[in-house]
């Protein structure tokens, strides 16, 4: 990409948002940049972080699905009660592909619906004695369960429910951690703060659960923290950094489980995948315990090479040796799953709009494809993820947040992708519309993507996905006659 890449696109975001009216025009308008390299910060080029514009169809989610969706839900062993209606449990539950070992209802609890059902009089008269009942009932048709938690819904915040008194009383009533997540769905602008909520949660009620008791600490003890396991990924990055030496104590929390959390605070190293989910529990622990975190990048083979090696460099000479022979032992796959795909998939353009890290992390292995990122766009970040993606872009990338639908359909009948990478929300639309669409929330039923092996199945993928013939059948819109 080029300055005159850089102009096009700001033309681009101009007729964009040229059917806007003046006001949300020139609101939008703080939402949308090109890219400089060269620059250290977006500063004020793109707002992030703040309210969607009323009537405009965002596809965020809320505080509740930051917290029970993302970073409690696939904690394996403990059961997480939906306290309110039936439907935000219902489509929060088993949604994300978050693999696990184990048997569901028995020792493993992610997969199963638990919620308090509120109806009308929960509503008028209260649910803490309908909470400390489910509580209860849960302790007897499930006792091998670790701990509970409550994932509290609209309602509980509106009519004040005090469901932390409820967890102190259930807590000495089962002798179980009961932890209460303030986590209402209207609070903040999108699920991002249900992130922040539950990394607080976890910092006051899980963290310090082992204080005082011992723990046969190793030298080489990392945590990963922020893998939610999709199609296996955890599962993939694990391998690597076990051959390279290193000891992996805990995975948050994808397959993880609630003892692993309590163990974290005893690790010399914490690898953070997603850093907008959970940095600031990594902080955390930075400052009380004294433990270093660093961002790590296992997609493709490039990014898992520098990845690997920077975890390295906090160690010593035995597993900077390793790493590089990690490295040296998946040289030949990965180069023979280049040379199979490259030629097909070279100089085709992608077009990003994900969650809080992926726009960013997924780029190396597209490059290493050799495709090229033409835009990129998140739901929910905040300014430093932007801050992070800058270095990884071409001169005049697109870059946008938070994007309309109308925003998105725009774009992409401007620039003319050969793929598009996003959610479930948007994939049938541009499908529809005779483009190709990979689903990389949920790798689109595929994965895993992390790591070595899972480069293998991610050009894979992108190779089926473009290159399937279906889409000769379809004409774009851009292709049509008037």
């Amino acid at each position: 990409m080029s300055n005159a890449t850089g102009e096009r696109n700001l033309e681009i975001i101009q007729e964009v948002l040229e059917i806007f009216p003046e006001k949300t025009r020139k609101e939008r308008r703080k939402h949308m940049m090109v890219s400089d390299p060269e620059m250290e910060s977006v500063g004020k080029c793109i707002i992030s972080n703040r309210k969607s514009q009323p009537g405009v169809m965002t596809v965020r989610g809320c505080s509740y699905a930051g917290s029970k969706g993302v970073v409690f839900g696939p904690i394996k062993d403990m059961a997480h009660i939906s306290h309110g209606p039936v439907g935000c449990g219902q489509y929060s539950r088993a949604g994300r592909r978050n693999y696990y070992t184990g048997v569901s209802g028995v020792d493993s609890f992610g997969t199963l619906n638990f919620t308090s059902d509120f109806q009308e009089r929960d509503i008028v008269f209260g649910g803490d004695k309908k909470l400390t009942k489910l509580i209860e009932e849960m302790e007897t048709l499930f006792p091998l369960t670790k701990g509970i938690s409550i994932q509290s819904e609209c309602p509980v915040g509106l009519i004040g429910d005090d469901i932390e008194a409820v967890a102190n009383a259930s807590r000495k009533a089962i002798n179980k951690p009961v932890i209460p997540v303030r986590c209402e769905g209207f609070r903040g602008v999108s699920q991002s703060l249900g992130h922040h909520i539950a990394n607080d949660v976890i910092r006051d009620w899980v963290l310090d659960n082992r204080e005082g008791k011992p723990f046969e600490a190793g030298p080489y003890d990392v945590a990963i923290i922020g893998d939610y396991n999709i199609g296996g990924d955890a599962w993939a990055s694990r391998i690597l950094l076990e051959e390279m030496g290193l000891r992996v104590v805990a995975q948050w929390s994808g397959d993880g489980t609630l003892v692993e959390m309590e163990n974290t605070p005893f690790v010399k190293l914490n690898l953070v995948h997603c850093y907008r989910s959970m940095n600031y529990i990594s902080r955390h622990m930075e400052e009380k315990h004294g433990i270093p975190w660093m961002e790590y990048n296992f997609f493709g083979p490039t990014k898992v090479a520098e990845s690997l090696r920077k975890i390295a460099d906090m160690f010593d000479d035995t597993i900077r040796a390793n790493a590089e022979a990690v490295i040296a032992k998946y040289q030949a796959q990965n180069d023979a799953i280049i040379a199979k795909y490259r030629p097909r998939l070279e100089g085709r353009k992608v077009l990003l709009y994900m969650g809080g890290l992926r726009p960013r992390h997924v780029i190396g292995a597209y490059e290493d494809l050799g495709m090229e990122i033409i835009a990129a766009g998140y739901e929910f970040a905040h300014n430093d993820d932007y801050d992070r993606t800058l270095p990884d872009l071409k001169e005049g990338t697109l870059l946008f947040d938070d994007a309309s639908s109308y925003e998105l359909e725009a774009f992409v009948k401007a620039l003319k992708p050969d793929l598009i990478g996003s959610g479930i929300k948007e994939k049938y639309i541009f499908q529809k519309m005779g483009v190709p669409f990979r689903q990389m929330h949920s790798w689109d039923y595929s994965g895993p993507y992390h790591g070595y092996d899972g480069f293998a199945i991610f050009a894979r993928d992108m190779d089926m996905t473009i290159n399937n013939p279906a889409w000769g059948q379809l004409t774009a819109p851009w292709l049509k006659s008037a």
